[in-house]
C-alpha cells in the first residue's frame, strides 16, 4: 500500500516585491506550506490507475513520490520523422502497431517531425512511445490537457484498450475527470478528497456516443 506523508514548503527571497505583496494582502507568512497525506491502496492485480483532482492539489507531488522512476512528463524527439524517434530496438511493425493501437492511423503523419504534429497528435505518439519502451509502469502526467474534450475521450479509449493488451501498467495523471468514463481504471484516487476507490468488475465498454446529422 504506497502510503505519502509529503509536506512542501516555499521560502521566497525578500524581494521589494515580495515584501509589498505580503504587506499589501496581510499575509501572515511569506513561507507557503503545502501538506499531503494519504495512501492508495493499489490492488495486486490492476492495469490502469487514475490520479485526478483540481489543480495544486497535489497530483503531481504524489505521483512523482509514489512513482518516481515510472514517472514521464515529455520524451525528446530530434529525428526528421517520428518513426525514427521510437525505440530503436523496435521492428517497424512493433512502431506502426502502437501507433495504430492509440490511434495515430496516419501513415503520412508518421513521416513528419514530431514539432509540426497538432497536441492531439503529439498525445498519441507519446502514449505510443511509452507503450514501445521497456518499462512495465508508466505515469503520465498532464494526461489529456492540451487536447479538446472529444479528443481526450477517444483518445483515452484506444489507450486504455492498447493497455489490455499488453502486460503494462498505466496511470494517468489529470484534472480532467470526464475521462474516467473511457479510460475506464482499475482504480481512481481523487486528490480533491484524498479518496481512494477501487472498481472492481467494471465493464470495458466505452460511454455510448450520440451523434446528430444535418
Amino acid at each position: 500500500m504506497p502510503t505519502f506523508d509529503i509536506i512542501k514548503e516555499v521560502k521566497p527571497k525578500q524581494t521589494f516585491r515580495v515584501a509589498s505583496i505580503i504587506g499589501k494582502f496581510d499575509l501572515q507568512s511569506e513561507h507557503i506550506i503545502e501538506h499531503f497525506k494519504g495512501n492508495i491502496d493499489i490492488p495486486e492485480k490492476w492495469q490502469i490507475g487514475l490520479i485526478v483532482g483540481k489543480s495544486g492539489t497535489g497530483k503531481t507531488t504524489i505521483a512523482k513520490q509514489l512513482f518516481e522512476d515510472a514517472y514521464i512528463t515529455s520524451y525528446s524527439y530530434d529525428k526528421e520523422t517520428i518513426l525514427d524517434d521510437m525505440p530503436k530496438e523496435c521492428s517497424l511493425e512493433d512502431i506502426t502497431s502502437a501507433f495504430n493501437s492509440v490511434g495515430f492511423s496516419s501513415p503520412p503523419s508518421w513521416l513528419k517531425p514530431y514539432s509540426v504534429l497538432s497536441n492531439g497528435q503529439k498525445m498519441r505518439v507519446d502514449l505510443a512511445r511509452a507503450i514501445l519502451e521497456k518499462n512495465d509502469l508508466f505515469v503520465f502526467d498532464e494526461f489529456t490537457s492540451v487536447v479538446d474534450r472529444n479528443v481526450a475521450q477517444i483518445g483515452s479509449f484506444a489507450m486504455q484498450k492498447a493497455i489490455r493488451k499488453t502486460k503494462k501498467q498505466f496511470i494517468a495523471v489529470t484534472c480532467h475527470s470526464d475521462v474516467e468514463d473511457w479510460l475506464l481504471p482499475d482504480w481512481i484516487f481523487n486528490t480533491d478528497t484524498m479518496t481512494f476507490h477501487l472498481l472492481e468488475g467494471q465493464k470495458k465498454n466505452r460511454p455510448k456516443i450520440n451523434f446528430e446529422i444535418y
